[in-house]
């Protein structure tokens, strides 16, 4: 692969999302997965709905997106990054979180706004792997971590 198209990286659409990830409503956290550049980086694109059934419980007079939903997002794409990595030999296999460290929650999410999740592995040592996430709303960092996941062997 050339390298300045891989620098740009690709598209993944949720049907493909289904195939890579187990989740599916009402807890799969993404829409679409962009800039995907296989063991590196990916964005995965939430819109977020007053349809959603967090919204009922989670401050229903002021909604407001859960901040542990907020890391489940980036862990869903940091999934969908390591499928991408690994092929497709590895869809549907389960990532299970090891560790969320330095989560800092700056801005609520709110009904209406389009998240997307900035994910970069930063390193991985046979099935485990160190991502960091940032998610932001247009240009504003809403929140951010730094946690480690296992992908589970068949």
């Amino acid at each position: 692969m050339d390298t300045e198209a891989s620098a740009a990286g690709y598209e993944i659409d949720i049907l493909r999302i289904q195939r890579m990830i187990p989740h599916r409503y009402p807890f799969l956290m993404i829409d679409r997965v962009v800039d995907v550049v296989p063991n590196v980086r990916a964005t995965g694109i939430k819109n977020v709905t007053i349809n959603e059934p967090h919204f009922v419980g989670h401050f229903p007079s002021d909604p407001v997106m859960p901040g542990v939903l907020l890391i489940e997002a980036m862990a869903q794409t940091a999934a969908v990054l390591v499928v991408a990595t690994l092929g497709e030999g590895r869809e549907g296999s389960l990532v299970y979180f090891m560790s969320v460290e330095q989560a800092r929650f700056r801005k609520p999410v709110v009904p209406g706004d389009t998240l997307n999740v900035h994910v970069a592995k930063e390193r991985h040592r046979g099935n485990v792997w160190k991502f960091k996430g940032r998610a932001m709303v247009k240009d504003t960092l809403v929140a951010e971590a730094v946690y480690t996941a296992m992908i589970r062997d068949s």
